[in-house]
């Protein structure tokens, strides 16, 4: 990982300098302009604010020196300077002095980073160093967080990615890396007006707010208790004086600091729902806006008689529709635009909605909504949902007025700019390179664009500098041959990244989103060539991956990537999302998994020929074939609720045969284990066992006892003792009863043992250990659902009864177990070799890399030789670890890419599966048998048909003689009803 390098002194005076300069003609001119602002904003600490319509929210806060806990260094006594008040009054008075003892922060001070970055934990005595693992790489990025796009300079921008934050260079694509000091995610980022600092506001127990000098990347400044949980928005003032901050749930307090002294100057709850934004009125910075959930608020610094107090007046609707409200913007005579959820612009004065803006025919401004509107160069610019950037004309907002009784007002953008099909614009931020217009664009399905809003001839298209997953990513796999790995999510992609070498190498899009993977064996395809992916909509894709610098050039080609994807087999086993696909060791066999309750298995060599499928008692969530050194080869299948089942080799028929109506394997011996809690039972024992030591432990002082007192005190000794025995006799609490919870804890992940035995992790009630299990004999007539079966052995985990492991997979010398965490932390247990009981899982390393609220830990997995670690969270990231840094790899190490098999250019692609509503291979099968029962009953149908026509030509020819036949002669066609 890359940390921020200590600077020489000279260098940091140099800078401070600069600083000092350009903040001194800041506050001269601030002064100038509103001479007496900062010094109202300093007189008044007070945090005591009553709003309007509202409870007030008060909060006592101690306006004494607030201790710089946590610092680096402790304060020389040139690094703060103290004026006292009234130091000499005598008495009460002397106190009340004291008390208002201000306390000035030396502009040289500076926090040290190593002591507030979070570390791993590692357990006592087990020597596992602290970097067991080192972040090399993130390829994710969250692109759905508000405000997750900041600039620094002109190439260099600023994300949160987990608990890390991430500096990146726009030009090299190198990444640096801070980490939280909480260690429980960062909420929010910010970046001072002159970009001299830039705020990280964290997440976690009363979490801090840090500001960091830049470029140099020092903690400056320390902002605390200014929310309970996590911050959802910070903002600094048009002159970079004050910053406001406001909180989460459950309190949504908002915060005016005056962040240079650490010092709160105002406080208040901002509103009872989500709040989404703080900011200051550039031109009046006494008044600030927040907007959230169903709300809009306008709040005023103002004297009153108890001091300086924020006043908050809640914007009312009145006629039009409530909004949730992402984007606005205040304009300078006070009023405020803001956007709605419809893709309207609102008017706002006074607390009300002046005028609704719209389109000519009542079309809205955005379809969708307007994520944020800006005043840039008088021009106002909305950014929407609908992947469109408007420009609009300030006067006409800035004057408009009803017009009729509807409240609209119709006008129509300047100018506009659609980025691109499938973009939804979050937030823009302008790039400030001289003589351009140029802005920096984040997209919330998973992009970072370049954007020219010059508007003239010369005008550049969009450019995409990064390209990411959106939303969280549901499996990822590694090669087995080199460093290239696979992931792929629900925003319907799959990508290839070359992971030692830190680049992303080819993406492939499809109609459905992406939900488990699997690397084809070598034995398959032995360059390592091909991937199978799962979709959500039950389809099976085997992709191959190949270099195209290898292919025939032809003339006017684009330009050769270094990698790209082709299809090679499709075919839909499910009906319902693919939860898991696993190869047999020897590569001979595929079976696929999902929520469909069935698990299918396909013969690879015969281009994935259909065996048949089993039928599981709940939804699959894993499938694993049994190492190479088991007797025989076997699938554990894991259902989500509560079932392990153990299937063997499915026989392979060579010649297909049509007359079978179904697939469904029903001769196959499978084992079922149905689980059943036994936590209860643990906690029992140990509850047991705790008060054994402790009656052992007082039986000891006991008789200690006994001997001392005689000795002290003769014949009354024991008389006293009996006495006090008799005191100490107290009833036992009784001990904590049996408990199995009525809805089965869910299964998350497992593994094989031994032959037979197996590991699983649960969620919910029965989170906290990994248990032993054991399959149960094989008995045709058991009904599954009847089983009830108990672990024979469990593993404590250490503070897993919350954050159970999600995910697991081991070194390749099984020396190493890497779970991945829900809260989005890796551990690694170091184990004993050839363990398989797991007797040695104590000792571990653990540390929160993904977000902790959101960023479970989806797939975990290492590189084909162990010096990589990777993980993917649903928080959209995906990180690159070096295992062991002292084994630091060459710089120039890369994966090596596929060469193309001779001829693929020339083959045939097959018909790719996009209607979700297809049939599946059971389906069509049964379809199939369908129709042909169907052909053959139709084919009787028309025999009989045949048959009645010419039976009626017959009677017709019939009718016909005996019409012939004299009168006398002929047939009477009466026929009696008698």
């Amino acid at each position: 990982m890359k940390e921020p390098d200590d600077q020489d002194t000279d260098g940091e005076k140099s800078d401070r300098s600069k600083s000092d300069g350009r903040q001194s003609l800041r506050s001269s001119k601030s002064e100038s302009r509103s001479p007496m602002k900062e010094d109202k904003f300093l007189e008044d600490t007070t945090d005591e604010t009553f709003t309007e319509g509202e409870e007030s929210y008060l909060e006592e806060e101690d306006t004494d020196v607030e201790r710089l806990e946590g610092s680096s260094s402790s304060f020389q006594d040139d690094d703060v300077e103290i004026s006292r008040v009234s130091q000499e009054t005598p008495g009460p008075d002397a106190e009340e002095a004291a008390e208002e003892v201000k306390k000035k922060i030396s502009e040289s001070f500076y926090y040290d980073y190593m002591e507030l970055a979070s570390m791993p934990f590692v357990t006592l005595d087990s020597n596992i160093p602290l970097d067991l693992l080192t972040l090399v790489h993130s390829f994710g990025y969250d692109c759905r967080k508000r405000a997750n796009l900041q600039l620094l300079d002109s190439n260099t921008a600023l994300y949160i990615a987990g608990n890390q934050l991430i500096l990146l260079n726009l030009k090299t694509k190198g990444q640096t890396y801070l980490q939280s000091s909480s260690g429980e995610g960062i909420g929010v980022i910010g970046v001072h007006p002159y970009k001299t600092h830039f705020t990280v506001a964290e997440k976690g127990s009363f979490p801090k707010i840090i500001i960091y000098e830049y470029p140099s990347l020092r903690p400056y400044r320390i902002l605390r208790d200014g929310t309970e949980k996590a911050y959802a928005y910070v903002d600094f003032n048009n002159n970079g004086t004050l910053l406001a901050s406001v909180g989460s749930n459950p309190d949504y307090t908002l915060t005016i600091w005056n962040w240079k002294e650490e010092q709160p100057i105002l406080r208040t709850k901002a509103f009872s729902q989500e709040v989404f934004k703080v900011t200051f009125n550039p031109e009046d910075e006494e008044q600030l806006t927040t907007s959230g959930s169903g709300h809009i608020k306008f709040w005023e610094m103002a004297f009153t008689f108890t001091g300086l107090k924020l006043q908050g007046s809640l914007g009312r609707f009145g006629k039009t529709a409530t909004s949730d409200i992402e984007g606005y913007m205040e304009l300078p005579d006070g009023k405020v635009l803001s956007g709605s959820e419809w893709g309207n612009m609102l008017l706002w004065e006074g607390g009300l909605i002046k005028v609704e803006l719209c389109r000519a025919g009542n079309k809205s401004c955005h379809h969708g909504a307007i994520n944020q509107i800006m005043l840039d160069e008088g021009e106002v610019i909305t950014v929407g949902s609908d992947g469109c950037v408007r420009i609009w004309d300030f006067e006409t907002i800035d004057t408009a007025d009803v017009v009729d009784e509807t409240g609209l007002l119709q006008i129509e953008p300047i100018n506009e700019l659609h980025v691109d099909k499938n973009v939804k614009l979050f937030s823009m931020i302008k790039m400030n390179e001289t003589g351009s217009n140029f802005w920096l664009a984040q997209d919330a399905n998973g992009a970072i664009w370049k954007l020219d809003l010059s508007f003239s001839n010369i005008t550049q298209d969009p450019e995409c500098l990064f390209s990411f997953h959106s939303g969280a990513i549901e499996a990822l796999a590694v090669s087995p041959v080199t460093y290239l790995m696979a992931t792929t999510a629900l925003d319907c992609s799959v990508r290839i990244y070359d992971f030692a070498s830190q680049t992303p190498l080819a993406q492939m899009k499809f109609k459905q989103g992406g939900t488990a993977l699997a690397w084809v064996p070598q034995l398959v395809s032995y360059t390592g060539a091909q991937i199978s992916v799962g979709f959500e909509d039950g389809v099976v894709r085997i992709l191959e991956i190949y270099d195209p610098k290898g292919l025939t050039i032809f003339a006017g080609r684009k330009k050769i990537l270094d990698a790209d994807l082709q299809l090679k087999h499709v075919f839909k086993p499910h009906t319902a999302s693919v939860t898991a696909l696993a190869y047999e060791h020897d590569g001979e066999i595929l079976a696929t998994g999902s929520k469909d309750h069935t698990v299918f298995f396909f013969e690879v060599e015969k281009d994935y020929k259909p065996i048949g499928y089993i039928n599981t008692p709940g939804p699959v969530c894993q499938l694993m074939w049994s190492a190479i050194s088991h007797p025989e080869s076997t699938l554990l299948i894991i259902c989500e609720n509560g079932y392990v089942l153990e299937a063997p080799l499915p026989t392979i028929k060579e010649e297909d045969d049509n007359n079978v109506v179904s697939y469904e394997i029903k001769d196959m011996c499978i084992k079922c284990f149905h689980f059943s809690s036994i936590k209860s039972n643990i906690l029992r024992l140990i509850e047991i066992e705790k008060r054994e030591q402790q009656k052992k432990l007082k039986e000891k002082e006991r008789e200690e006892r006994r001997k001392m007192l005689p000795e002290e005190m003769g014949e009354d000794g024991e008389k006293e003792f009996l006495e006090e025995e008799a005191v100490e006799e107290e009833e036992e609490e009784p001990l904590p009863g049996i408990f199995i919870p009525p809805t089965p804890s869910p299964i998350l992940c497992g593994f094989y043992s031994e032959p037979g035995k197996f590991w699983v992790s649960l969620g919910g009630y029965d989170s906290g250990f990994l248990y032993h299990c054991e399959f149960p004999p094989y008995d045709k007539n058991s009904d599954f659902k009847e089983q009830k079966d108990e672990p024979f052995d469990f593993r404590f985990l250490e503070d897993t009864e919350n954050n159970p492991v999600q995910t697991i997979t081991f070194s390749i010398n099984q020396t190493m177990m890497f779970c991945g965490m829900r809260n989005g932390a890796i551990r690694v247990y170091v184990l004993s070799q050839n363990d398989p009981s797991l007797t040695s899982l104590e000792d571990y390393w653990h540390f929160n890399v993904h977000d902790n609220n959101y960023g479970c830990i989806k797939s975990i997995a290492t590189s084909f030789d162990d010096f990589f670690l990777m993980t993917a969270g649903a928080d959209s990231n995906i990180f690159v670890f070096n295992i062991f840094s002292e084994y630091m790899l060459r710089k120039d190490i890369k994966a090596k890419v596929p060469s193309p098999r001779f001829g693929i250019e020339t083959e045939p692609i097959p018909e790719d599966i996009e209607d979700p509503k297809a049939y599946s291979i059971e389906n069509a099968r049964r379809k199939r048998e369908h129709d042909k029962l169907m052909k053959e009953v139709e084919e009787i149908k028309a025999g009989k048909r045949e048959q009645l026509k010419a039976l009626r030509n017959e009677f017709r020819k019939l009718l016909e003689m005996n019409e012939e036949l004299p009168k006398h002669m002929q047939f009477k066609r009466t026929v009696s009803l008698k």
